[in-house]
């Protein structure tokens, strides 16, 4: 793990200025080095100076992000994916902008729950405009994520094994995935075989629970997370995220189904989500000295 993080979305909704840059104050508060913020508007924000804040405060800024219908880049409509690829390549330099070193999400369709199967035109469209993203943020010095995430969130890229197969079909080296274990423990068989398919295209990862609330309240198995992780030599960022609509808002909660809240309060969310990360990667790594001891 190179940094532990927090996405903003913990702490804010992400609609001001003084939002974000509390968030920012908070994450490194309580010693996270990492934060995650949902798609910023260079129009909407003052960027130079959440980067200097960033900067002062030793946090590094991620950027997160999904499309909509108009912008669907794997629509078959030539002018929504048209309109997906400009809105892309604004995320990376938005990102570029204000010294972030990812953009990351479901940048390959809609998010959304789509009501029609994926097509291979549509698939073909994605990759295309996946690999000419791929090409800006590299110019830009910004890795480029793919979040696999739910069947209720996309129709395209729940799986690893799926991920895989399409960000080989960019032809880029610059695509990686972005693992949830949330997703995770709803799509695939094994977790833990899944992030060792993975890898070393492994680019992000987020730590969330099956509930989206408290680390350990949920079915999730961290110990075999947290094994696979040291197995693929995992060494980029790790963030936790969880959602109440205690504060994110209405869309958010709308697109993620955040029915019922887990939590109300930020601080005690945090504080303990810090200390579970840290502990099962040390209970992983002690597991695997001893392992290597005995054999």
């Amino acid at each position: 793990m190179k940094r532990l993080g927090m996405h903003s979305f913990v702490w804010t909704s992400g609609e001001t200025q003084e939002g974000l840059e509390m968030a920012l104050r908070k994450t490194a508060e309580h010693g996270y080095r990492a934060i995650e913020f949902a798609y910023l508007r260079p129009e909407k924000f003052n960027l130079d100076q959440l980067a200097k804040l960033a900067q002062s405060l030793d946090v590094e800024i991620g950027v997160t992000m999904g499309l909509n219908f108009s912008t669907d880049v794997s629509s078959e409509k030539a002018e929504e994916v048209s309109a997906g690829k400009a809105v892309l390549a604004d995320a990376v330099r938005a990102v570029r902008d204000i010294g972030g070193n990812k953009l990351g999400g479901i940048l390959y369709s809609a998010h959304t729950k789509y009501n029609r199967q994926p097509t291979k035109r549509g698939w073909d469209n994605s990759v295309a405009a996946i690999a000419a993203t791929a090409e800006v943020a590299k110019d830009s010095g910004v890795d480029l994520v793919l979040e696999l995430v739910n069947r209720f969130e996309t129709n395209l890229l729940n799986t690893t094994a799926q991920g895989l197969r399409f960000i080989e079909e960019t032809g880029s080296d610059h695509v990686r995935l972005h693992l949830d274990t949330f997703h995770m423990n709803m799509e695939e068989a094994n977790p833990a075989a899944a992030i060792r398919l993975a890898g070393d295209k492994i680019g992000y990862f987020h730590i969330g629970e099956s509930n989206r609330g408290y680390l350990g309240d949920g079915t999730i198995n961290f110990d075999l997370i947290f094994d696979a992780l040291l197995d693929v030599d995992y060494q980029r960022d790790i963030v936790f995220e969880s959602f109440s609509t205690a504060v994110v808002d209405e869309g958010l909660s709308l697109a993620c189904a955040i029915w019922r809240d887990t939590w109300a309060d930020s601080d005690p969310l945090a504080a303990h989500a810090k200390r579970f990360i840290e502990l099962k990667m040390d209970e992983a790594k002690r597991r695997r000295a001893t392992n290597a001891r005995s054999s």
